[in-house]
């Protein structure tokens, strides 16, 4: 099907963390609410009462409360906003089964061709609007275009609670004056680089021929030269094989105390088991990330003979690669991840699969502690059972 016969929405969820808190709990609604806490967190998502001051992701938090002293900060429920986010996406695979999730509170919906089923695409936006507030009480912002980059542009354009269409006829002159930056994927640097060439607008790019493009920048040359024109061939895919599971946190304070940070490495091996197993994952790297006060960055990784999804052997070999460590700074954040993934098999053969499940030493009784101890944290809550060395205050 050509590029300009498609219809592709992009929907995002509007201040998706912050929402659900107000809709929890209504005596927030009204008030500039801001999901991160601590002095050396970031804000993960601020409501749009916040943003009036400034506020917005990403940021210090203790920027955001220099600048909305007056704010509610939390510190985010990530479980419940999963648990919103899946009724969300079965919403919108009512009005296709083409939808991918780049994010829990944002995806993409091919509708092409159903317009005979539930109209032209802006009924369809406005129906999907609908049902996700009367499931959820939750508001939505609706890009609709002829592919993917320029319907997420669309969604962002009249935010919150919007919908913006760009028409296949109007696609040259909406990118004629957009600003460059506008486009996914050019940030402060590619725009820095672009202003030297005269380049503030999508629609400047093309006075270079493609070729002058792929000289300077190589191939995302090309690709900036193709979204310039508005091409984007790229489909709408249903499902990404993930490539890494992982963990991380900044701590409150700099440390070499290594038991603390012992404490936490169990903690990051924790929630990557869990998601490993909750997604019928292995992995066979396993990598530690440090990251120093000096923001200087180091990782370290060991790959298995066999892949795992065990919570204790995770733990145990990003331990042996934290011990070897000097620690020749202190440290601000600590991360585990594993990647190098094969999915589980559905049905288990008699024989041991590629002779993996008898290696290193593998035990039932560590597979069924973490089964179990996911089943009863799914159904009372993280901290409804405790395992493993706990995470200590600085002191």
């Amino acid at each position: 099907m050509k590029d300009e016969q498609r219809v592709i929405l992009h929907v995002d969820m509007d201040a998706f963390f912050a929402s659900v808190e107000q809709v929890d709990a209504p005596e927030l609604r009204g008030k500039p609410v801001i999901i991160g806490q601590g002095h050396r967190g970031v804000v993960s998502t601020a409501s749009y009462e916040a943003r009036v001051f400034g506020v917005h992701s990403a940021m210090p938090v203790a920027t955001a409360r220099r600048l909305c002293p007056q704010g509610v900060f939390l510190p985010g429920r990530r479980w419940r906003y999963k648990e919103v986010s899946h009724v969300v996406m079965d919403i919108f695979r009512t009005v296709s089964p083409l939808v991918e999730q780049v994010s829990v509170d944002e995806a993409y919906i091919d509708v092409t061709g159903t317009s005979l089923l539930f109209g032209a695409p802006r009924i369809v936006a406005q129906h999907i609007k609908s049902e996700v507030l009367a499931a959820t009480g939750l508001t939505c912002s609706v890009g609709i275009a002829p592919n993917k980059f320029l319907a997420k542009i669309a969604s962002d354009m009249n935010k919150p609670d919007g919908i913006y269409e760009i028409r296949p006829e109007d696609v040259t002159k909406f990118l004629e004056t957009l600003p460059v930056g506008k486009i996914p994927g050019i940030g402060p640097k590619a725009r820095e680089a672009l202003s030297r060439y005269g380049i503030s607008k999508a629609g400047d790019v093309l006075q270079w021929p493609r070729g002058f493009w792929e000289k300077r920048f190589g191939k995302m040359g090309t690709l900036l030269h193709d979204r310039a024109q508005g091409i984007d061939l790229s489909p709408v895919v249903v499902y990404h094989e993930p490539k890494s599971s992982s963990a991380e946190n900044t701590l409150e304070e700099d440390t070499t105390d290594r038991e603390l940070l012992l404490g936490w490495l169990w903690r990051h091996a924790e929630r990557v088991g869990h998601d490993l197993r909750r997604h019928k994952l292995r992995g066979r790297t396993v990598t530690l990330k440090l990251k120093f006060d000096d923001f200087s960055t180091r990782t370290r990784s060991q790959t298995l003979a066999r892949r795992t999804d065990e919570t204790r052997m995770i733990f145990d070999v990003a331990a042996q690669l934290f011990q070897k460590e000097a620690l020749p700074r202190r440290v601000r954040l600590i991360g585990v991840g594993v990647s190098n993934f094969r999915a589980v098999p559905r049905q288990l053969s008699l024989f041991e699969e590629d002779g993996e499940e008898k290696s290193q030493g593998e035990t039932s009784r560590e597979k069924d502690l973490d089964r179990t101890i996911d089943a009863i944290r799914e159904k009372f809550g993280r901290g409804a059972v405790l395992r493993g060395p706990s995470v200590k205050k600085p002191k």
